[in-house]
């Protein structure tokens, strides 16, 4: 399908309720505390039986050197880089723990450093942890694994690269989120395009194989003139991929965000108008709406694998690898093995006292039911491709898809009457119109916003 965008302000404003992203189904709101290491270790063990799924690896750098007042994340914003010291040794336990649950012939074909800021690291410390994991893990070494890290442009130079690619990484992220001096004070990142470029092309003389840049727009000070700037000094470089994500200011919630004076932000209307007008730069310039604030280059590998139906969305956000066991590594990681999502302690102080006593740091996940797997398949075809084939998941899952979403496919009607939808016996088809909502849709699918009262999401728009 095409992958065109309709952008109907009467639509997106009906319909612009708070919902999940996705990531999983369940989402984390349904993780629970009855989910213990034993429970882990059990779909660990229902992991490793023919066939072997392949393996990917998330690692959790939680440290900043400096808070961005919009943040969101799981961090520790400090000067001192001392402080990475024990949290890689406790790490490296949990390395060694992990390992040895998992049979040593699957291969890790997806590894991904998240954070935090994973070059908050010393050049040191980001050898001997990618030597710690290629000691207990088997990496490939073709470089034909998905092996991605998040940079900070100001706490990375030319020499990080290159060691960067040394040890294998072969995809980069890089945090940009505005060009705009006004507003980059206002949200306390300051970083020039030079810092930033700098890092871009020295990955592409090193042989990095996809580049992708985040923004984020909402933020304080922004307008759509000035937010246009900064796509068109994006655009010109080129990345890969670019992500733009919408702002959710949760002051009560995330700490740093109280440091942003409301005031500064944009109105509803002023916001809308930067999306619409992101949308059309990017687009007009060549780049696809993957969905859900991503945007890729059609040769790039999230564009090919939507083409070809194999695109699927994990933690990380939309992934090429569907296939894989995902663990977990430090403290707030998320991993998902066999039938279940699972996540680390939050604080460093627990993640110490875990690993001393040598057990998994794991304290809360869930076991997904076979209601829970049909629906997570519905959500991620959705979000994914636009689209559904009805008798695909009766084949599948031995149902009666009518039947069984009875309730859903009223629901959706409603959709189809406002053009967000098309409906067939077959298949359904998200159109133009409905591509921006793809998460209101998803929400009809999901069985657990039925039975909440009270769970914080941000808006969908």
């Amino acid at each position: 399908m095409q992958q065109t965008i309709i952008f109907d302000l009467d639509l997106i404003h009906r319909y612009d309720r708070a919902g999940p992203r996705y990531t999983s189904y369940p989402t984390a709101v349904q993780f629970h505390s009855d989910f213990t290491e034993a429970t882990y270790r059990q779909h660990v063990q229902n992991s490793n039986v023919l066939p072997l799924k392949p393996l990917s690896l998330y690692v959790h750098i939680p440290f900043c050197d400096t808070v961005c007042f919009y943040c969101a994340c799981n961090k520790i914003a400090t000067k001192d880089h001392s402080l990475a010291v024990p949290y890689l040794t406790n790490l490296y336990q949990e390395i060694k723990l992990q390992a040895a649950l998992f049979a040593p012939n699957r291969q890790v074909t997806q590894l991904h450093w998240g954070g935090g800021t994973p070059t908050f690291l010393n050049h040191a410390e980001i050898h001997q942890l990618m030597r710690t994991i290629k000691d207990h893990f088997q990496l490939a070494s073709d470089d034909k694994g998905e092996y991605s890290i998040e940079i900070d442009p100001r706490e990375a130079n030319i020499e990080t690269v290159a060691l960067l690619r040394e040890m294998g990484f072969n995809r980069m992220s890089l945090g940009v989120q505005d060009f705009n001096p006004t507003v980059q004070k206002a949200v306390n990142r300051i970083q020039t395009e030079e810092q930033t470029f700098s890092i871009l092309e020295a990955a592409r003389k090193q042989g990095f194989k996809s580049i992708s840049i985040d923004l984020i727009y909402g933020l304080p000070h922004q307008n759509k003139h000035s937010f246009s700037q900064t796509l068109n000094t994006i655009i010109a470089v080129k990345p890969d991929r670019i992500s733009v994500f919408n702002y959710a200011h949760l002051p009560t919630l995330f700490k740093p965000q109280r440091r942003i004076n409301e005031a500064d932000l944009p109105s509803a209307v002023e916001k809308l108008a930067i999306l619409q007008q992101t949308i059309t730069q990017l687009t007009e310039a060549g780049y696809i709406y993957i969905g859900m604030d991503h945007f890729a280059l059609p040769n790039d590998e999230l564009a090919i694998a939507q083409r070809e139906g194999t695109l699927y969305r994990n933690f990380q956000g939309y992934s090429t690898h569907a296939d894989c066991d995902l663990i977990g590594l430090g403290t707030t990681s998320i991993g998902q093995v066999a039938d279940s999502y699972s996540q680390n302690v939050k604080t460093t102080d627990e993640y110490t006292a875990k690993i001393a006593a040598k057990q998994l740091p794991v304290f809360r996940g869930v076991s997904l039911t076979n209601d829970d797997k049909l629906r997570r398949y519905i959500i991620t075809e959705l979000i994914c491709h636009f689209t559904l084939s009805i008798p695909k998941v009766e084949n599948n899952y031995q149902i009666n898809f009518k039947r069984y979403f009875s309730t859903e496919w009223q629901e959706l009607a409603m959709m189809e009457t406002d053009g967000l939808i098309e409906r067939f016996d077959e298949r359904i088809n998200i159109l133009p119109a409905g591509r921006l909502l793809v998460r209101n849709i998803c929400m009809v699918f999901d069985s657990y916003l039925r039975q909440a009262k009270d769970q914080r999401f941000s808006k969908v728009i």
